[in-house]
């Protein structure tokens, strides 16, 4: 999907783009693309997150190192099962591996659909809440254009999709050695948060995918 953010003061407001299962909420999968409004001047937060069986918690947020708001940008997510991709112009930020022999759950189960929005989330999104909407910036837009999606559909008979479309190269598609490096720059140079890394949150130990991502 190309999209295009709210721009000037778009503080307490968050554009999404999300994956979501259709079954039992307990049990949910979920792939979330959040876009963190900012004050004027400053940097868009994208927050992320990805539930699997019910189970969230997997925040990671980068700051985006261009303007948003001032030309249409690609934002894609990959799924296949093997991994989750979440890819910026092409360019991966963040992956999960499917690393279901380790007990570790992943989403493979469950079709999903995609879905946008953009809503006020004045209590959290924008420095933790400490900025509120200034709805005297109304209305908040944000512009979407060019969705694509390549896919197969799931069977009642079977308990995974097979490829099933006449491109299928995402099927199979595992991050090579050239990808691995780009992502290693992303997290280098532009995530702000991870929490395989937030000793707070985890004062007993990481989730045990953290490290092996």
């Amino acid at each position: 999907m190309d999209i295009k953010l709210v721009p000037r003061d778009s503080a307490g407001t968050i554009t999404t783009l999300y994956m979501l299962t259709e079954g039992p909420w307990e049990e949910h999968d979920e792939v979330d693309l959040e876009f963190l409004g900012n004050s004027s001047g400053e940097p868009y937060t994208l927050h992320t997150n990805i539930y699997a069986r019910g189970r969230g918690g997997r925040e990671k947020q980068y700051r985006l190192w261009f303007d948003p708001t001032q030309d249409f940008h690609t934002y894609s997510i990959l799924w296949n099962p093997k991994e989750i991709l979440i890819l910026v112009d092409g360019t991966p930020v963040r992956q999960m591996k499917n690393q279901q022999r380790k007990d570790i759950p992943f989403p493979l189960y469950q079709p999903m659909r995609l879905y946008s929005s953009i809503w006020n989330a004045e209590d959290w999104a924008t420095q933790g809440g400490r900025v509120k909407t200034d709805w005297s910036q109304a209305p908040f837009t944000s512009l979407f254009r060019n969705y694509s999606a390549v896919s197969c559909v799931s069977q009642k008979t079977a308990w995974i999709c097979g490829r099933g479309s006449s491109d299928s190269s995402w099927f199979t598609h595992v991050l090579d050695e050239v990808g691995q490096r780009k992502l290693m720059e992303v997290d280098e140079k532009h995530k702000i948060y991870d929490y395989c890394v937030d000793s707070r949150r985890y004062p007993n130990g990481y989730p045990p995918e953290c490290g092996s991502q």
